[in-house]
């Protein structure tokens, strides 16, 4: 007979209503056999008794339903965040809280390099909370004017570039029309790039050439270890490239017995027709995994709000910046929902601004009329304005929102102050509105614009704090269990997976966050700061002390 293990626990969090705490949980190939108590598991014959985990919590694996590899690749970079950050290995790094802390890491990074034509990448700068300070070409030609330079916004939407990186980019001219590259009085690029469209041709030139993030083994496995440290079993790589060579990377990655995660990634719609976009996802999703699931796909609607590139609807922006950027038109997203409906496809699509979400609604409503399909879980992601009427269409055409609870946190006082103004700030990202208008939801770090962590996201979604600490909407605030609910089954019903991840019951894969603290008795307030011992991810243990 097979190798049965039972763990005891100090207590199980199932997240299974038929059953919603239990002593012990027993494990069978990887799968949850049976949830209750000694006696009762004892029923299905031999067994081994671990004790592991006799003084720890268990509960669903974390599943975090927006977040991009990145969180590990960029650590090999220059952090330039604005808050204090915990690396991969578990060191927390200083937050750069000035533009000169930010050019002496860069010129730091700089020093160490050989080549003086080698590439230079930052990420994470957060020019807001610098009072909105515009950084060009110049402030980061003052680091070097022989190697390209590129920082990466916080946002992940805006790139600053030196005069080196859009000279070899070709952007060191005049003439240049778009709107995503915005002109100094000499004519020539100011060295701020918006959208993805725009800062692609300079991100591959200042070492982040996203066509080869599929492909990084050891960005992966930081990514993994991250996981670990924070709970998560399931963790999604929202708008990946998926080409062969980094299909076939994250395979091997994800394929070898220590990796500690099931990785989603989603194909990002971008560069290529729909068509062509779908056809892909049909193929990759014969190709999953155990560990890697594939076969979705992420679009793009707008921008970042606190980039002034999102799509707003009147009266646009508190601070009277120009309305943000499409990313993609209606006509080509109908075509994509459309092809994407009658394959089976999901689509997961990126709306910021309500413009944006205004906009795919009333491009979903027909594709769905002409191609009905009852259980399509199309899932907005990020959603942060969306009003009353809008989570009410959503709930009408049968879609899921994951909503970017820890905005709240991390830019609700810029958006409260500058972005969005008051009244549309008490709203943002409305998780009691969703709820009470009956749609599918989940919350999420959108990792590595804010860190990976469910729990600290589950605390923003509970406390709606800023991060001077004022309550910012107590209106749309959820309790505890629905902001538990929201990253683990909640989460994993946004991707298909609730019949595999998200709650302890019995046939479910077994994957669990263990904890030294209960979040169900800690209290709301100090739901972040619930500690983590590791996983088990598919009847597999890891301890973060150990990574």
């Amino acid at each position: 007979m097979t190798d049965t293990t039972i763990y005891s626990a100090r207590k199980i969090i199932t997240m299974n209503p038929s059953r919603p705490t239990a002593s012990h949980v027993a494990v069978r190939d990887g799968k949850i056999l049976a949830v209750g108590d000694l006696a009762e598991l004892e029923t299905w014959g031999n067994y081994r008794l671990d004790e592991t985990f006799a003084d720890k919590i268990l509960m669903p694996g974390l599943v975090e339903g927006h977040a991009h590899k990145a969180e590990g690749t960029f650590w090999r970079h220059v952090y330039c965040g604005y808050f204090d950050r915990t690396d991969p290995s578990g060191k927390t790094w200083a937050g750069a809280q000035t533009m000169d802390v930010v050019l002496d890491r860069l010129k730091e990074a700089d020093a160490k390099l050989d080549d003086p034509e080698a590439p230079l990448f930052g990420w994470s700068l957060d020019p807001i909370y610098m009072d909105n300070v515009r950084v060009t070409r110049a402030d980061l030609d003052r680091v070097s004017t022989t190697r390209p330079i590129g920082v990466l916004h916080a946002s992940g939407h805006i790139m600053n570039a030196n005069t080196r990186a859009l000279e070899l980019g070709g952007y060191l001219k005049t003439g240049l029309n778009h709107p995503g590259i915005p002109l100094g009085d000499d004519g020539l690029p100011t060295g701020e790039l918006f959208s993805p469209e725009v800062m692609t041709p300079v991100a591959a030139l200042v070492g982040y050439d996203r066509t080869k993030a599929d492909g990084d083994e050891d960005g992966l496995w930081d990514f993994a270890r991250l996981c670990v440290r924070t709970g998560v079993t399931t963790v999604t790589d929202l708008a990946a490239r998926l080409e062969p060579d980094g299909v076939a990377a994250m395979l091997r990655v994800t394929n070898d017995d220590k990796f500690p995660a099931c990785v989603v990634p989603l194909k990002a719609f971008m560069g290529a027709t729909a068509k062509d976009t779908v056809a892909r996802a049909v193929e990759l999703r014969d190709m999953s995994s155990d560990r890697l699931r594939l076969g979705r796909i992420k679009a793009f609607a707008d921008g970042s709000i606190q980039g002034f590139s999102a799509r707003m609807r009147w009266p646009g922006y508190h601070n009277g910046a120009p309305n943000g950027l499409w990313y993609t038109a209606p006509e080509q997203l109908a075509e994509l929902y459309r092809l994407a409906l009658a394959a089976d496809i999901q689509v997961h699509t990126h709306t910021n601004g309500d413009e944006a979400t205004e906009m795919v609604l009333d491009t979903i409503a027909p594709a769905l009329r002409d191609t009905p399909h009852p259980d399509h879980r199309f899932t907005l992601q990020h959603c942060q304005l969306a009003d009353a009427a809008q989570f009410r269409r959503m709930n009408t055409l049968g879609m899921c929102v994951n909503l970017f609870a820890n905005h709240h946190f991390y830019w609700g006082d810029e958006h409260y102050r500058l972005t969005v103004g008051p009244e549309r700030a008490m709203r943002m990202n409305a998780c009691r509105t969703a709820l009470n208008s009956n749609v599918p939801m989940s919350i999420h770090s959108d990792a590595p614009i804010t860190p990976l962590g469910p729990l600290f996201t589950a605390w923003c979604a509970v406390n709606r704090r800023t991060a001077s600490g004022r309550v910012q909407g107590d209106h749309e605030k959820i309790d505890v269990n629905e902001a538990l609910y929201a990253i683990t089954i909640g989460a994993a019903y946004t991707l298909h997976m609730d019949h595999e991840v998200g709650s302890i019951e019995v046939g479910k894969n077994a994957d669990f966050a263990v904890l030294e603290d209960d979040p169900t008795e800690i209290g709301g307030e100090n739901l972040k700061d619930v500690r983590v011992w590791g996983t088990v991810q598919g009847g597999r243990v890891f301890c973060a002390a150990d990574l």
